[in-house]
């Protein structure tokens, strides 16, 4: 994947996107990259003062609310990496477009699973879901707070929409130094049918057919990975079970999640795939979704 040297995080103020500060700056130290810190403005429509009252407290106004809370997420960037270079930007428009317009530059984008304008029983906020499905970069939504121990887990299905999606999870384990566990799940539903081996047969193949082919169809997704990150220690998980359950539970014990935007089960029009989407709102730790080459912008 191409490096840009750069990594973005959106600000609102809220708590959620503070504690995405944090994971940015260790994210830009692991990669020895850039931090720049962005928050997205739309000027009031009505006739609301940007600065103080003139019988208001002098630190009062739109403007000063806005220089304070990109000040504390510069400062709470610095303190959790001291020795990463950040800048900061306050940029007029809607945050979704301007977050997925700053997308173009970076190597990875970080943002909060809930904003300011989060609403009681959505667990993820609109700006995350919409810059994970249209980014130009990976993106990673920040949940929980991210554990230091634990695997990069990365969700495998084969598909070629899931290629960079292996070659980030490869890197992020290398940057980490920490292993990997490649997870496979599937169902007599979703599998892949080996050929038949003796027609004969009463069934198709024989029991434990299917499970062999899983696991091939795995081993040939990571093929030429290991070779080229031979620090990095991979377990192959093969689960007979739905996708989105396994993944789930996985993530109980990760320190981040790493899926494709799509997989086999994508359809024509839909930038997001319903097992992306279920890791968003439950996964136990934060969760990077990699958009696929040739994926619609």
């Amino acid at each position: 994947m191409v490096t840009s040297g750069l990594v973005v995080v959106g600000v609102d103020g809220s708590a959620s996107s503070l504690a995405a500060v944090e994971v940015a700056a260790r994210e830009a130290r692991l990669r020895e990259a850039g931090l720049r810190v962005v928050h997205a403005f739309l000027w009031p429509a009505t006739h609301v003062p940007l600065g103080p009252w003139p019988l208001g407290p002098p630190d009062g106004g739109i403007r000063n609310r806005v220089e304070h809370l990109v000040a504390e997420a510069v400062e709470r960037a610095r303190k959790t990496a001291p020795e990463v270079d950040v800048s900061h930007v306050v940029v007029t428009g809607e945050p979704l477009t301007v977050l997925e317009a700053q997308s173009r530059a970076a190597e990875l984008v970080v943002v909060g699973s809930r904003g300011m304008g989060g609403f009681v029983g959505l667990l993820v906020g609109a700006t995350a879901v919409h810059l994970v499905a249209h980014g130009r970069c990976p993106v990673l939504v920040v949940r929980d707070q991210p554990s230091a121990e634990g695997p990069i887990v990365l969700g495998v299905d084969g598909s070629p929409a899931g290629e960079r999606a292996v070659d980030f999870a490869f890197s992020e384990a290398a940057f980490r130094k920490t292993g990997l566990t490649a997870l496979h799940a599937w169902t007599t539903w979703n599998a892949s049918l080996p050929a038949p081996q003796d027609p004969s047969l009463p069934y198709a193949n024989p029991p434990g057919a299917l499970a062999e082919e899983e696991g091939r169809l795995l081993s040939e997704a990571l093929a030429g990975h290991q070779e080229r990150y031979p620090e990095v220690a991979v377990e192959h998980k093969v689960v007979h079970g739905r996708t989105r359950e396994a993944l789930i539970e996985a993530s109980r014990t990760a320190q981040l999640m790493v899926l494709g935007a799509r997989g086999r089960d994508g359809f024509a029009g839909l930038l997001l795939g319903s097992v992306s989407q279920a890791l968003l709102h439950h996964a136990h730790c934060p969760v990077v979704v990699v958009r696929g080459a040739g994926e619609r912008h």
